[in-house]
């Protein structure tokens, strides 16, 4: 064997060695250990589901009118149907709104909510309740709607609104695998 060739193989081992060496470090000083969804929830949070939807068809949805303005809410109910979402019976709200808009839900759509937010470009109101149960989303449509965002402005609209977060009190829930 040629000095070259042993030189090569020292240099070789030697890198093997170095490798070995930094991934135990690494694993050894790990601070992410336990780091699972849910792993380190305070008693009595309620579990959030903040996975992101990856289509709209798996949110369901029921839009009442918030004004005065007869077959709004049929109107946006079409609106977010032609947009492959589940909607429920369109119904008036007791409430009059002035904003855009309301949405109303619990700890099961809080990843789809930032989805709808998304169709309103960030300006309607949330109101969460972590008592409530099921993902349906309520949307009280206001005075000050005009229409639901475009594809392109919805994708513009969630990246400024960024990933769902679990609101106070609660904690993510684990991701369930899809098959």
């Amino acid at each position: 064997m040629s000095f070259a060739r042993v030189r090569a193989l020292v240099v070789i081992g030697a890198l093997a060695m170095a490798a070995i060496v930094f991934v135990i470090v690494a694993l050894v000083r790990d601070s992410q250990g336990g780091a699972v969804a849910g792993d380190k929830c305070p008693p009595g949070s309620v579990m959030a589901n903040v996975t992101l939807p990856d289509d709209p068809s798996e949110i369901t949805l029921r839009i009442l009118n918030g004004t005065s303005t007869a077959g709004l809410a049929d109107n946006v109910t079409n609106d977010f149907k032609n947009r492959r979402f589940k909607v429920l019976k369109p119904d008036e709200d007791k409430k009059r709104i002035t904003d855009v808009a309301v949405i109303r839900y619990g700890p099961d759509a809080i990843g789809a909510v930032q989805l709808v937010r998304a169709y309103f470009l960030d300006q309607a109101k949330r109101e969460y309740n972590p008592k409530r149960k099921g993902a349906v989303i309520d949307i009280v449509i206001g005075s000050d709607f005009r229409q639901l965002a475009t594809s392109t402005e919805v994708n513009q609209s969630l990246i400024e609104v960024g990933q769902p977060t679990p609101p106070p009190g609660s904690c993510p829930a684990p991701v369930k695998k899809k098959n």
